[in-house]
């Protein structure tokens, strides 16, 4: 099952490659609008380190939702990965609802290493129970996006 999933979200990147410029119906936009131009599919973060941010466009397959207001989404990417995404300045959500849909995103890639709190208070969104947040004790490297638009298929 887990060969068959991998196949599936690397079909659907494939797929987003030849978005490229073409007309957007069947996706829903949410903050600034964009043109889907140059959209990567997860490889750009091979290169990039915690003091690097590039400006791109990604796709993925959202995996989670923040169940509170919609405020971030996590993103599986083409090469197995994940990147954790929030949107810029807070201004803009998506549907606590979304489930799993391809997404192209606008804005700043980079990596970070996120601090034990803000592990805490991400995975108390996701319901976490009290004893599932002691058990986080550490920092993290994160793939991260600052999306300022996003297109979620409908």
């Amino acid at each position: 099952m887990k060969i068959f999933n991998k196949l599936v979200i690397g079909l659907m990147m494939i797929g987003s490659i030849t978005l490229q410029a073409q007309d957007m119906a069947g996706y829903a936009p949410y903050g600034k609008s964009f043109t889907a131009t140059d959209v990567k599919t997860g490889e750009l973060y091979e290169h990039l380190t915690a003091s690097d941010t590039t400006v791109t466009q990604l796709s993925g397959t959202i995996k989670e939702v923040c169940k509170a207001k919609g405020c971030w989404i996590k993103v599986d990417l083409a090469n197995g990965n994940e990147v954790f995404v929030k949107f810029k300045d807070y201004g803009f959500f998506v549907p606590t609802d979304t489930g799993v849909s391809h997404v192209i995103m606008n804005g700043l890639a980079f990596v970070e290493e996120m601090s034990v709190d803000e592990q805490r208070h991400y995975a108390e969104d996701e319901g976490a129970s009290k004893e599932e947040l002691e058990k986080i004790t550490s920092p993290k490297k994160t793939l991260r996006f600052e999306a300022d638009g996003v297109l979620i298929k409908r």
